[in-house]
């Protein structure tokens, strides 16, 4: 009994490959999961399509294998783990100091929607489609893309939305008031002409 439970301790925290391995197939994978995700274009998780969730899907199984190697113990685990989270915030921290290279890295945003024109070229080369853009404007509480004065794909995926001002419909209210108001000056004037050439009886 006892031999069973010292392996099971032995199983649980004993490495199976040496710490450098487990170091540097962690760094391998942080960096090749970084510049792939930076390669495949900037969509925001909210916004992922059925094929992009069965990518991310395999991609964390196959990727799995490869930071674990043949070690199974929980100490690789813990290992692996802080290995990642180490570089994440080395990263973002070096990121953080050197702006110019943080923007290098990111990109820069698109402009999707300019006057109320959609840049089909943009949506294109962003693959975003139409419907998905239509979507983003709705979110905004504008119903028509010719009410938006820019539409913009932000380097984290989000698509940023600026109204114009008026819109069409504000416009359309404010041309309805000041033809109301024209036609009460209108009939006032003709009321007050009516008074001023009636003859008194």
């Amino acid at each position: 009994m006892a031999f069973g439970v010292g392996n099971m301790w032995h199983d649980m925290f004993v490495l199976g490959v040496p710490v450098w391995e487990r170091l540097i197939r962690a760094v391998l994978v942080y960096a090749f999961v970084v510049v792939a995700l930076r390669l495949a274009g900037k969509r925001e998780i909210g916004a992922l399509n059925p094929f992009d969730l069965v990518v991310l899907f395999f991609l964390s199984n196959i990727l799995q294998n490869s930071i674990i190697g043949n070690d199974l113990s929980i100490s690789g685990g813990f290992i692996g783990a802080a290995t990642l989270m180490g570089l994440n915030y080395a990263a973002q921290r070096f990121l953080f100091k050197h702006a110019r290279i943080d923007r290098l890295f990111e990109g820069q945003a698109t402009v999707l929607i300019e006057n109320g024109e959609v840049i089909h070229g943009n949506l294109k080369k962003e693959l975003v489609t139409e419907d998905e853009l239509i979507v983003a404007v709705h979110k905004q509480g504008i119903m028509e893309l010719a009410d938006v004065e820019k539409a913009v794909l932000e380097t984290d995926g989000n698509i940023s939305v600026f109204a114009r001002t008026p819109t069409t419909e504000e416009r359309r209210q404010l041309d309805m008031a000041a033809q109301l108001q024209r036609i009460e000056a209108a009939l006032a004037r003709l009321g007050a002409a009516g008074l001023g050439n009636a003859t008194p009886s």
